[in-house]
């Protein structure tokens, strides 16, 4: 296994996360000062850092050792591994396979936002879906799903999350145009300058009254995300922040 190390504050190389799964990365794992971004060869980063080279069966065991179940509103993420005795609802998820684990606050965030509205019997869109846990989610919830991503290769990835949690979301390659509105509530974890360029086409896809919920979004990248959102014809419902990360909610 190939590791990628970055030194620095942890606050300030939280912002590198999505990246380093965006260009291949499995696993992250934080240590004292540094993060470990591991990936199955090595590629050109644009980011400051190090390779070194790690045997797989040790990574696997630091991987397996060091992620610990997370609870995000009414769920609590588990690995297949995980055993767990709480009144939390159970979301299992196979972990670095592609972006989403439940561990980074947008997701978190995006988890809470779904969980506090009533998603029994609605249409709901998940673009970039990634590892499909906010599909998951809002199938959990007893939501009609859809997860879309650019990525081909995390569809599978996505499916078999889906299958470990007895529910069927439709997942399909491509974004927004790959969607036939309306939607009753649209979820993105990507981040501000693709929440902006897509602002049109959250407009499009929600139904009268449907809400958006955008997060990967760096809080100083926040006022760019409102201006498009409300530029596009949608009123701000509501924002919460966790550390650097923001999540803003709009309404049609």
């Amino acid at each position: 296994m190939h590791v990628f190390v970055l030194r620095g504050d942890f606050e300030g190389l939280d912002a590198y996360l999505p990246l380093l799964f965006e260009l291949g990365a499995r696993g992250l794992e934080e240590r004292p000062g540094e993060v470990w971004a591991y990936f199955p060869e090595r590629v050109e980063l644009p980011l400051p850092g190090r390779w070194q080279e790690l045997p797989d069966e040790d990574w696997l065991e630091a991987w397996k050792r060091d992620l610990k179940p997370v609870a995000a509103g009414p769920f609590v993420v588990l690995a297949p591994w995980h055993d767990w005795q709480g009144p939390e609802r159970r979301l299992v998820l196979e972990p670095g396979m592609a972006f989403g684990t439940g561990h980074h606050a947008t997701t978190r965030m995006a988890l809470e936002a779904l969980a506090a509205q009533p998603l029994a019997g609605r249409r709901v869109l998940d673009v970039g879906t990634g590892s499909g846990i906010l599909a998951i989610a809002a199938a959990l919830l007893g939501a009609e799903v859809l997860g879309v991503d650019t990525d081909a290769s995390v569809i599978p990835v996505a499916r078999e999350n889906a299958r470990k949690n007895g529910v069927a979301p439709d997942f399909r390659v491509g974004s927004t145009e790959a969607a036939q509105p309306p939607y009753d509530v649209l979820v993105a974890n990507l981040y501000a300058e693709l929440h902006a360029e897509l602002a049109p086409a959250y407009a499009r896809l929600l139904a009268p009254g449907g809400r958006a919920h955008l997060t990967g979004v760096l809080a100083e990248r926040a006022p760019l995300v409102r201006r498009a959102l409300e530029g596009a014809g949608l009123r701000p419902a509501g924002e919460r922040r966790e550390g650097e990360w923001t999540l803003l909610s709009f309404e049609r």
